[in-house]
């Protein structure tokens, strides 16, 4: 006799509907938000995702008005939908916390990050690192008989890709700021 296979999910009008009500799709977000420019904030903020397990991409913090105090800090975060708003909702809970904003669900925005590479080599695998670098108008920013170090600005996307594509030159070194971004339009 054949056992009944039912496909979990695979329909809201079954009977059998055995979906979870909290989703298991991981997504990222950019949360851009505006604290208090005092001794003490980032671990505020940081501890928040420490304490409750949510992992951090990315994160950037600057000064963005010194007259009234303020600094932005910018948070690449992934998790369920569920727990993204409960990060957003936390966040805005926090006193120094003046503004949360996800630039991920609030429109489009300009994300940008600068990476710092260094490829070892010479001869033949410094030509194609250069002829690479071409293509991503990558800046060398510093050389010598035995190296390149590279200057690239960009997506994420546009550096992981440079990145793969220099590691089997010999990428020795890499350095990452992390995200900046910002809302595009008013």
């Amino acid at each position: 006799m054949n056992s009944l296979v039912i496909k979990k999910g695979s329909s809201r009008k079954s009977a059998y509907d055995l979906r979870s009500y909290l989703t298991d799709r991981h997504e990222t977000h950019t949360l851009a938000v505006l604290v208090d420019n005092e001794a003490g904030v980032l671990a505020r903020v940081i501890g928040l995702f420490s304490g409750r397990g949510y992992n951090i991409e990315s994160l950037t913090v600057a000064e963005v008005d010194h007259e009234k105090n303020l600094s932005r800090i910018t948070v690449v975060t992934d998790g369920t939908p569920e727990v993204i708003e409960q990060i957003k909702a936390q966040l805005g809970r926090l006193i120094p916390v003046h503004d949360v904003h996800d630039l991920t669900v609030e429109g489009p925005s300009v994300e940008r990050e600068l990476a710092l590479l260094k490829v070892n080599g010479s001869g033949e695998v410094r030509v194609e690192a250069l002829r690479i670098s071409d293509v991503f108008r990558a800046r060398v920013v510093d050389t010598t008989l035995g190296s390149l170090t590279f200057e690239l600005t960009g997506t994420p996307e546009k550096i992981d890709a440079f990145v793969e594509l220099m590691r089997p030159l010999g990428l020795t070194d890499l350095a990452r700021t992390g995200v900046a971004a910002m809302a595009r339009g008013e």
